[in-house]
Order: structure tokens, then sequence, then C-alpha cells
């Protein structure tokens, strides 16, 4: 699939550590969401809609809706749409946060570590909690003599550094673990976040998968196979030979379905922080905050809004890139690649062509892609539940049943060949890539190319050449000081050296 031109191709109580996720008692934190759109996900059974209304002093309004023993929250301000379905609401407290004091406490001892100095309206902007809910513990810091005052600012605020005895325990923090960032997110809240954006729920019709295609030139039949496998949201594969569009049609899936997701920057897993933000593979979007010492943006900053995720794994892919992935050093873990792609797309490209054998990776996921939720396994030893929850598609130049056996293709119920292109289509990718690559269109030379280098041999059409023949044609002109038009004689030079060994 070529594209078309003009496409464009983050007193207050303590908490003890949360409990297990497998523990039955374990309640859900009050967490900000809404009940969808009916063109968005639904909210869980038993969300009813009348909501309660709550008005802090502190922060922006906050709704609430019942979800059996805990409350809902999201901003007074925020409208859920099919574009952003939820979003994670600022809280109060420490408490109502479900932020481990012992945790946060850790972070800022690293923080002045690492830096110094710093005040505190900055510490807070480092470890994403509200101003209000850190002076009480800088306070007790310093009531301890672990942190001290170097001087005031002029907004009320002071400029901390550690003591003595504060460095040696910061030390201390920094030999368990030296994470110095956002506070991290309980799991059972980023759980709680996945099935409110789940990509299952919203259904892409016609109309979405026409504007997120809409740079590519795709065969109306193809296009009525890809439908009901993207509206779907659960897998496929995309087969067929190279240079006709797989990846392409695969990077462009995701903006089929809502346009943003929030994730945590990090998440506790009982002590155990694993980072989920990759700003490699996740792109920032977030809303405009407010200007002024006083902050009424109104949702949780240890949370940031991405665009819905597209993360492509090719030939690098190994076993070890689909489990957690931990720091001896620094014992931080790295969340797996699975768990950074919930809620959007993960492509996997040159099936068959990973490091890894086929056979371990079906047997790794065999039950991911059916259950719709994966185990993972921290450096503590901890077991964890997480969500499996994006599209997966598998692209490959290779024949689907001569790579898996049937057990797996059964989990994987789309199967979509992408075919060679007819000729009236490869002869409009030559219009369209002329205007794109800025080469004039010449109707007779690709008359001529077509009939003297594909037809009397059988070349099949691809659909990269119509891009690659041009490229050829126009280095070939820049290189030696010629006007760049399509010729006769510049196409055979073209097709000289890209068919040369094909």
């Amino acid at each position: 699939m070529m594209p078309q031109p003009g496409a464009a191709g983050h007193s207050t109580p303590s908490q003890p550590p949360a409990a297990p996720l497998s523990e039955a008692t374990h309640a859900a934190p009050p967490i900000a969401t809404s009940a969808a759109p009916s063109s968005a996900v639904a909210p869980p059974p038993g969300v009813p809609g009348t909501p309660a209304l709550h008005q802090s002093s502190h922060s922006m309004p906050t709704q609430y809706v019942a979800d059996g023993p805990q409350a809902l929250r999201k901003p007074m301000g925020f409208k859920p749409s099919r574009d952003e379905a939820w979003r994670p609401a600022e809280p109060e407290n420490l408490l109502q946060g479900n932020i481990n004091e012992s945790i946060l406490e850790a972070i800022v001892y690293r923080s002045l570590l690492n830096i110094g100095e710093c005040q505190g309206r900055d510490i807070a902007e480092n470890v994403k909690v509200p101003f209000r809910m850190l002076e009480p513990l800088l306070a007790r810091l310093k009531m301890e003599q672990n942190i001290a005052y170097k001087s005031a600012t002029a907004t009320n605020d002071y400029v901390y550094i550690l003591t003595e005895s504060g460095r040696k325990i910061a030390r201390n923090h920094n030999n368990d673990c030296t994470y110095a960032g956002s506070c991290p997110v309980v799991l059972s809240d980023y759980v709680k976040s996945v099935r409110y954006q789940t990509i299952e729920g919203q259904f892409p019709k016609k109309d979405n998968l026409l504007r997120a295609f809409h740079d590519l030139l795709i065969n109306p039949k193809i296009l009525n196979r890809l439908g009901p496998a993207v509206a779907s949201g659960r897998g496929m594969f995309l087969f067929g030979f190279p240079g006709n569009g797989k990846t392409s049609i695969a990077e462009r899936v995701t903006s089929a379905f809502g346009k943003h997701v929030w994730i945590p920057r990090a998440i506790d897993v009982d002590g155990e922080i694993m980072r989920v933000f990759d700003p490699m593979n996740h792109e920032l979007d977030m809303p405009e905050d407010s200007s002024g010492l006083l902050d009424e943006a109104g949702y949780d900053k240890r949370w940031v809004r991405i665009l819905r995720p597209t993360i492509i794994a090719g030939g690098e892919l190994t076993l070890e890139m689909l489990e957690v992935m931990s720091n001896r050093e620094t014992n931080i873990s790295e969340s797996p690649l699975q768990l950074k792609s919930n809620c959007g797309t993960l492509v996997i490209d040159d099936f068959g062509r990973q490091k890894m054998r086929v056979d371990e990776l079906l047997n790794r996921w065999i039950v991911p892609l059916e259950k719709r939720y994966d185990f993972l396994n921290m450096s503590s030893g901890k077991k964890i539940q997480v969500p499996f929850d994006q599209l997966v598609i598998f692209s490959t130049n290779l024949e689907p049943k001569d790579l898996v056996d049937d057990a797996f293709l059964r989990r994987i119920p789309y199967k979509i060949e992408i075919e060679n292109p007819p000729e009236k289509d490869f002869r409009k990718l030559f219009e369209i890539m002329c205007r794109v690559i800025k080469v004039p269109y010449n109707q007779d030379a690709i008359d001529y190319l077509i009939e003297n280098h594909y037809k009397p041999i059988n070349r099949p059409f691809r659909n990269c050449q119509p891009r690659d023949l041009l490229l050829q044609v126009k280095n070939f002109c820049l290189y030696n000081g010629l006007e760049v038009e399509l010729r006769n004689d510049y196409l055979d030079f073209a097709v000289e050296n890209y068919f040369s060994v094909m």
C-alpha cells in the first residue's frame, strides 16, 4: 500500500503497602472514570447512571458514581468521548490516591540525594503528587531532622536539603532501588484503567477504517475483510508477498479506535517498581494545564495521556522482551511489550523470522490470546495477573498454516491475505506517487514500463514498486544534473537496478 499525497506518515493519613492482587479482600481504590458514550467502551456492570456530587476546596470538583462498595471519581469538567473514555482524577489525599507513603518518602529522599537541594513544589512536580499532599510529609521529615530548610522562597515555600542523617537514610534507600521519578500507581488501579479504556469494546465502523487508511490505496475487497477483523479487537494474520503494504496497514489500524488512553508512568507491585510509560514506544499528548501556582487541571499527574499505542516488534523480538525485565543494579523493572501495548495494537512483523522460535512465542501467548489476561513474574518471585488487551497483528510473508498449528490458528480468528494489486490499481499508484515524489507524471512512460518490463515475463505487480522505481529515476536525474522526468530510458535504468537480483 502506498501513501497518498498530503499524508503525515504525564493532616494526611498514611497507608500500608497494597495487598497482592490475588487476595480477595483487597478492595479496589477510588479511581476516576465515567460511563462512556455508546460508541465507546461501556462501564463495568452495576454502575448506575445517577451521580452524586462532591465539592473539594483543595482541587477541581469531582463527581462520584457508585461501583459496589467503592466510588469512582472523575474531574467534574471532564466530558468522556470515544477519543478519551476515561481520565484519572487528582486525589485529595494519600489514602484516596492509594499512595504508599513509605514508597513516596523513599522517592523524596532519593530525589534530594540526586539533586542536592530543591524547592518543595519542584519535589512535588518530580514525584507527580500535589504539593498540598506532600507538605505534611516534608514537615515530618523536617521535624525528624532528616531534611532542613536552606532558604525560603517568595511563593511561601522552602528550599530543602538533606541533613547528615537524611543523607545516610537516602543512601540506604538508593542501595535498595535507584528509582526517583513519579510516585507509582498501584497495580489494581492500572488493571481498572484498562477495563475502562479497552480496545475490545469500541467496534470501529467502516468510516473509522476509511479515516485510518486515508493515505493508502486499498482494494475494497481487502478493506471489507479488514473491517470485521479490526472491529473484533482480538487478533489477525496479515500474510502475502512482500512489498504489498502489510506493515503499512498494521501501523494504521490503531487510529480506527479512540485517540487517547491514560497509562501510569510506573506501577507499584507490592513495593516493587515497574515502569510502564516508555518514550520510545509511547507518544505523549497531554491535556493543557492551567497556568499559575494553583494547578486546576484536575487529573492525576502520576498518569500520562498518550496516543493509543502501536508497538511494532520485528526480527529483533526475543522471549525476554515478553517478560518483566529487571535491572539488578537499579532494582527497577521494565514492563514487557504486550503490557506497553495494552489498549492499542501490537504488531509482530516478519512473523516467523524472529530470534525466538515460533513455538516459543505460541506457547507463551496461546492462553493470553484466548483469556485476555497474562501472568508476569516479578524479580521478587511474585506472579501477577495483568490485562492482555490489545489487537495483536501477525504480519508475515509466509503461509500461516506452515508456521503454526491449528490450535493457535483457532485463537487468531482472522487470516487476511494482502494480494498483489491489479493493473488498474498499479497504474493509479504511479499517479499518486508521482505527486508525492514530485516527478511529472507521464502516461506513455508507464505504458512502456508495463508492456516491456512486466507483461512479457509475467512479473507480478507489488504495491511498493511505483515508489521504489520513481525514486530510482529521480535520484538518477539529480545525480546527472538532468531534468527530473519520466522517460523510457530512465525507467530502463531503474528496472535494471531494482530487479537485478529479483
